[in-house]
């Protein structure tokens, strides 16, 4: 596996967003959607403390934590990545948008880039995202992009796992 740090921060980019890394100009951008460990931030300073953490984690090998951009407006949307499990050849996506641009095609091309990233760069085996049983509009956009529920946790939370289509090879 080729797990981080990187000796370049990885961007991903398709038609209409980017992903990377995060800056502290970003930061007062992402208060209201800034979180560690199940803990919201609630200004300025705990989301900065919030991603000195990440960063620490990304250089310890354990995570690596993108800035959403849109590149039409040059602006932060949100946040996406990986945070649990490469040491069992498994990546955890998070992700998490702004409220002003939900619904608008972000988040589907976001998990879309950090699938490929996961399985393509950094060769997990598995790719998985946890999310509440009530967010209709995630449970969708997972299913949409080929997860299959591989679990319930609690009454609460599912665990929904990347499972591509199989390639289909025919014999000559």
């Amino acid at each position: 596996m080729n797990l981080p740090p990187y000796e370049v921060f990885p961007k991903l980019q398709n038609q209409s967003i980017q992903l990377r890394e995060i800056q502290a100009s970003d930061i007062q951008d992402l208060v209201e959607i800034s979180y560690y460990d199940g803990q919201g931030a609630t200004n300025e300073t705990e989301a900065l403390a919030m991603q000195v953490r990440i960063d620490a984690d990304y250089q310890n090998g354990d995570s690596i934590h993108w800035g959403i951009v849109d590149l039409e407006k040059n602006r932060v949307v949100g946040t996406c990545g990986y945070y649990r499990g490469f040491e069992k050849g498994a990546g955890e996506l998070g992700c998490v948008l702004k409220p002003a641009f939900r619904g608008q095609g972000y988040m589907q091309a976001a998990l879309e880039l950090a699938i490929a990233f996961g399985l393509n760069h950094i060769g997990l085996e598995k790719v998985v995202a946890i999310t509440s049983i009530q967010n209709e509009k995630a449970l969708r956009l997972l299913t949409r992009l080929k997860f299959v529920e591989t679990a319930r946790l609690g009454d609460e939370d599912v665990e929904y796992q990347y499972l591509p289509a199989p390639t289909l090879f025919l014999p000559i």
